[in-house]
């Protein structure tokens, strides 16, 4: 199949990876954040972290849409369902994400509230023309890849005079999440989360291009080489970035130049532009609030902005004190560190949201990783048994 198969060969990928092997140089540490969860998912699940040398390592972000939803955030769309009588319709993983009062939308439609599962907001667009006499909210997620859609839908809805839809906005911005991590004190001051260099996401580089990435590489000096999801993608990328490294620069490298141009797509642009504006602030799970992170409906569109129909008010919420998704989405913890993972949060009953969404590390790692701890932890005690 072109651009699957032939991006997954065994032999080429280990050729990269001795590659790697060889231009690491043995006195340096290598640290590179993969920050997109797609990304995330496909190290685990193809192993590659095994691939590298030791003194390179990847460090999750938090490019999960899901998983850097506020609890707050989906206490309203949970209020609009239980209080307002709304359909809430929404994408399938953002159903399990916990909110406030060990409760989430699938827990609330269990309970009777009229909650559904749609594949697009233009799903949720036909239920609102199916029942004319129901209020029905999209909770909109996702960066900059799945806000066109949105938009798509809101346009269509003025178009069409459909009174009864609106959207719940939570599209978040890529950009503006890199720039918070790299002026987060653990980077940039404390220096416990040392990192040389970015892989770059894939499909939201569709939609915005390279060029919005050069800024990070100029300012702050530090590589990024966007690439795409299959494992030689994510290889190539890496030897990419320690190249960077070794010769002193820090440069925006496009290794997915089957899809990601400079500009992106700029209609797509042009329509987000037209419907959405930015958000004076936004609260990220794991990053606090971040100026100019997210988007608004504009009022121009302000009819079909369920934040404006049914005057609703942001009240954050605390993460579970238990829960480390915070820190592991800023790439101060691995899911191991966290004391609930894998025993009280499993992907069939998860605490957090980095165990809700597969492209979650929680996710990732319970189902590709931990069995590669198990085999290090087991390889690890077997000399001194052997001794005993």
């Amino acid at each position: 199949m072109k651009y699957v198969d032939e991006f997954r060969d065994p032999k080429v990928g280990a050729g990269i990876a001795a590659a790697i092997a060889a231009e690491a140089r043995p006195g340096r540490h290598y640290q590179f954040m993969e920050f997109c969860g797609g990304h995330t998912h496909a190290i685990s699940r193809s192993g590659l972290a095994d691939l590298l040398p030791p003194n390179v390592r990847m460090v999750h972000g938090p490019g999960c849409p899901v998983c850097v939803l506020p609890i707050g955030r989906i206490d309203l769309a949970i209020g609009l369902a239980t209080e307002r009588g709304a359909i809430v319709c929404t994408y399938g993983d953002v159903l399990r994400v916990p909110a406030s009062g060990e409760t989430s939308l699938l827990r609330a439609k269990a309970r009777g509230a009229d909650v559904r599962m749609v594949y697009s907001p233009l799903d949720a667009l036909r239920i609102a023309r199916d029942h004319p006499m129901r209020e029905v909210v999209f909770l909109a997620i996702g960066f900059e890849t799945t806000t066109p859609p949105t938009a798509l839908a809101i346009r269509a809805a003025a178009g069409e005079g459909l009174a009864n839809f609106s959207v719940l906005c939570n599209h978040v911005l890529t950009p503006a999440a890199i720039m918070n991590i790299l002026e987060s004190p653990e980077v940039r001051e404390l220096g416990s989360v040392p990192l040389d260099g970015f892989v770059g996401p894939a499909h939201v580089s569709t939609i915005i291009g390279s060029e919005p990435y050069r800024f990070f590489a100029e300012e702050y000096r530090k590589p990024v080489v966007i690439a795409g999801f299959e494992p030689l993608d994510v290889l190539q990328a890496v030897l990419m970035l320690v190249r960077q490294v070794n010769e002193g620069r820090a440069e925006v490298e496009n290794e997915f130049t089957r899809a990601v141009t400079t500009d992106g797509n700029l209609r797509a642009q042009a329509l987000v532009a037209e419907v959405f504006e930015l958000r004076r602030e936004f609260e990220w799970r794991g990053l606090g609030t971040v100026s100019y992170s997210a988007l608004q409906v504009r009022e121009a569109y302000g009819r079909w902005d369920a934040e404006r129909r049914f005057g609703l008010q942001y009240r954050p919420v605390p993460d579970n004190k238990a829960c480390e998704c915070g820190a592991i989405l800023r790439g101060l913890k691995r899911p191991v560190d966290c004391r609930l993972f894998g025993r009280a949060c499993t992907p069939e009953t998860p605490m957090g949201s980095c165990m809700v969404s597969s492209e979650g590390a929680c996710a990732a790692h319970y189902s590709y990783g931990r069995y590669r701890d198990r085999g290090q932890a087991a390889g690890a005690a077997r000399p001194a048994a052997a001794g005993t």
